[in-house]
């Protein structure tokens, strides 16, 4: 079992969910192994590379499609902190699929930039555009930044989606002490920024989906392939 992680702040919830599930041995193994940026997973996912993992949105179509993609994800309504435009040149996030096509579909010209990096951006003061807070502002929907897709394993990762979504999940103090040694960003901030995301896929967050995928189709923005 080859799942792939993002190695962002937005899934420490998910971190700590998945060290108490139970899982076999190899599957944790794995998971220390293969963290990476979401436009990589992406590539890794659509290759069959790894069998699951949050990929993103827009990479899951085809997934979505297929009857393959969970019911958990990673959702913003409104403002996300970490997906933002910066008021220079147009230039895409070599990090983001999902992102970049978000950027163009609501006609904003800047230099996109995700992730922590973006977190930190953001709190230090400096002018940006947050892209899921001009969404919401647009279609009062949330918007799905990336969602628990498979490949295999059906059952498992299913079971599991759902367990993760339905489960109240508490981020110990040392852990986000070591989190924000690793991104430089404060403890404080980071539990202020959890409070912006949420992991539940509902009837909502399918229509914003469906939207979004519809949005990119009349723009021309081809979605991430194998090739």
């Amino acid at each position: 079992m080859r799942f792939g992680k993002i190695a962002y702040l937005n899934l420490l919830p998910f971190d700590m969910f998945i060290k108490k599930y139970p899982t076999p041995a190899h599957f944790k193994k794995f998971l220390d192994l293969k963290k990476s940026y979401p436009a990589q997973l992406n590539q890794q996912f659509l290759k069959k590379y790894i069998d699951a993992g949050f990929i993103s949105s827009f990479a899951g179509f085809e997934s979505m499609q297929k009857h393959k993609a969970t019911n958990a994800a990673i959702i913003a309504k409104g403002a996300v902190w970490s997906v933002i435009a910066l008021p220079k040149a147009q230039k895409d996030d070599y990090q983001s699929a999902s992102s970049n096509a978000l950027a163009k579909i609501l006609g904003i010209n800047g230099e996109v930039l995700i992730g922590d990096r973006a977190l930190r951006y953001k709190l230090s003061g400096k002018e940006y555009v947050d892209l899921g807070e001009k969404w919401w502002e647009r279609h009062h929907l949330g918007f799905v930044f990336g969602r628990l897709c498979f490949n295999k394993y059906a059952t498992f990762y299913t079971r599991l989606a759902q367990s993760f979504v339905t489960k109240p999940i508490k981020i110990p103090h040392y852990i986000l002490q070591a989190r924000a040694q690793q991104s430089h960003i404060a403890p404080q901030d980071i539990k202020a920024y959890l409070k912006h995301i949420h992991y539940r896929l509902g009837k909502k967050e399918l229509l914003a989906l469906r939207r979004f995928y519809a949005l990119a189709r009349l723009k021309g923005i081809k979605k991430p392939a194998r090739f």
